[in-house]
């Protein structure tokens, strides 16, 4: 009977080592975030240090100012000199994003009158107009704005720093 139960011990104590690895690895290994479903979970519930820090009234609103870039009055520019006004708007975009004044910006895809959109993280339109003022392709008549007071989601100043931990290349060159 000694000899018999030897044997079984050992594959018992072999099989059971064997277990407790696979589950040591196995709970070493943790689960891939689906980031959509952690945001959305039914347990994320009201922050208000949260809230306060991004602004957000009790909807968890804030007031913006919407802008539509259109077709300015001044489009017969040589391709230079449109390249490079091009050039300039967009470090103007970037200048406003990292200064925290420009939470969206983007161009539509078509060859519509309107080109794009701004969203500024300010509450007035007379400060969307100054920060417009400083657009060249603004300055330069290629673009105008058309401004709009905007209430909005109190989380979109932080689509931009967001947004470049997408980007694998940059605009800004």
């Amino acid at each position: 009977m000694k000899s018999t139960s030897l044997p079984f011990l050992l594959c018992l104590s072999f099989f059971t080592a064997s277990c407790v690895q696979t589950t040591k690895e196995a709970d070493s290994t943790p689960p891939k975030p689906d980031l959509y479903t952690e945001i959305t979970a039914s347990s994320a519930k009201y922050d208000s240090i949260l809230a306060q820090k991004m602004d957000a009234d009790e909807y968890g609103m804030h007031r913006y100012v919407m802008a539509y870039l259109k077709k300015g009055p001044n489009r017969d520019q040589d391709s230079t000199t449109a390249a490079n006004l091009q050039k300039a708007h967009m470090d103007n975009i970037i200048k406003m994003a990292e200064a925290g004044k420009l939470v969206l910006a983007g161009p539509f895809l078509d060859t519509g009158e309107v080109r794009g959109i701004y969203i500024f993280n300010v509450t007035t339109v007379e400060e969307a107009q100054a920060l417009t003022a400083s657009d060249p392709a603004i300055q330069a008549g290629r673009l105008t704005m058309e401004l709009h007071p905007w209430y909005g989601s109190a989380v979109l100043p932080l689509i931009t720093p967001l947004h470049k931990r997408l980007e694998k290349t940059s605009v800004a060159k």
